[in-house]
């Protein structure tokens, strides 16, 4: 491995042409003389934009996804995972689906309140509302923010059962709504795991926690009764492949009561992206890892077909998913489905809550 810190974890920032939007000329003049005047270019920085959506309450009907509804309180992530399969959304921006991916986030601060309304509409069926589904609801601005905690304390407040997936040990600041929601059965945490190795947390995921910190959020999220998954999505072949054993060992003695895994996925714009990180930090090895994806893509970089997309295909695939359920029968994963409940929802209080 060349390197051992990423500052970002995408090493290139290139325009997305899929939408035919217009790209934008550098002024060379102004280039040119930029570093004359100012010195040194400056350190990128995250600017967060307000986004007023239409509505908050996204839906799919995919059938390999375990939802039909989930709610992104932000677009963009901070944390920086090369691999991260909502990349390509920034392009719908006219932004980058790297660099700008990382750096430039939208926020959407009314999500609580639109939540609210949307709960109160005649005809709402309750199911379990998915947080995390395409950005980290608890990345670095989180923190400032607050908009994750709203959502959860309406979705507590309403007895609405609630999934969070997030690689981010501040869920642990909500245990006290998350850990009343799980007494009730109204809730469950998937934290992803891609590497205990530091050094490669640390390069594939260069703004995320540490994988001890982690394991130590799994641990206080479970001694306060709230149901653990462990994903490790994705695994990377010839990079991460190795640890799935030891992930998911560590996994149960933290308390995790079940596990996933997805081999990683490569589409649009991602897979540029990721072979440019690749030779950046990994040319030992490129060739070999690009080769093994494709094995598990029907020689593609990427396979968007529904159930093959989450599980690869071909000997590779298979070896995966054998080693995983041996691994999970070992040390007591997925013994049990963990389910929660919907008969306790309950539209939020207010002048249209009270009719119903």
């Amino acid at each position: 491995m060349a390197k051992t810190r990423a500052i970002r974890g995408a090493t290139l920032n290139a325009q997305s042409r899929r939408f035919n939007m217009p790209s934008v000329e550098d002024d060379g003049d102004w280039l040119d003389s930029r570093d004359l005047i100012d010195g040194a270019s400056p350190p990128l920085r995250t600017t967060v934009t307000v986004e007023r959506p239409r509505t908050i309450i996204s839906r799919n009907q995919s059938p390999d996804v375990p939802f039909d509804r989930s709610i992104n309180p932000y677009r963009g992530c901070e944390h920086g995972c090369i691999y991260c399969f909502a990349r390509p959304s920034h392009a719908f921006h006219d932004l980058s689906p790297g660099l700008d991916f990382e750096s430039r986030l939208f926020a959407k601060p009314d999500a609580a309140a639109m939540l609210r309304e949307e709960l109160n509409r005649p005809g709402y069926e309750c199911r379990p509302m998915a947080l995390g589904t395409n950005t980290d609801p608890f990345q670095p601005i989180e923190n400032h923010w607050g908009i994750t905690r709203s959502i959860i304390e309406v979705l507590a407040e309403t007895g609405h059962p609630l999934t969070i997936t997030t690689k981010s040990d501040r869920v642990v600041r909500d245990i006290d709504l998350l850990g009343p929601m799980a007494e009730r059965g109204l809730a469950a945490v998937c934290m992803s795991i891609t590497s205990l190795d530091p050094r490669i947390a640390m390069t594939l995921e260069p703004r995320a926690p540490s994988p001890t910190r982690r394991l130590k959020a799994v641990e206080a999220l479970a001694a306060a009764g709230v149901p653990v998954y462990v994903s490790i999505a994705p695994v990377v072949p010839a990079i991460t492949d190795g640890e799935m054993e030891h992930i998911l060992e560590r996994a149960a003695v933290a308390g995790a009561k079940a596990a996933f895994f997805i081999p990683v996925r490569l589409p649009h714009e991602v897979a540029p992206l990721f072979q440019a990180w690749l030779d950046e930090h990994f040319p030992d090895r490129a060739g070999k890892v690009m080769a093994t994806i494709r094995s598990l893509r029907d020689g593609r970089n990427n396979d968007p077909g529904f159930f093959t997309r989450m599980k690869g295909s071909g000997p590779w695939a298979d070896l995966l998913a054998t080693r995983f359920r041996l691994a999970c029968r070992r040390h007591g994963l997925n013994a049990e489905r963990i389910v929660l409940r919907t008969d306790l929802f309950r539209p939020p209080a207010g002048p249209q809550g009270e009719l119903f």
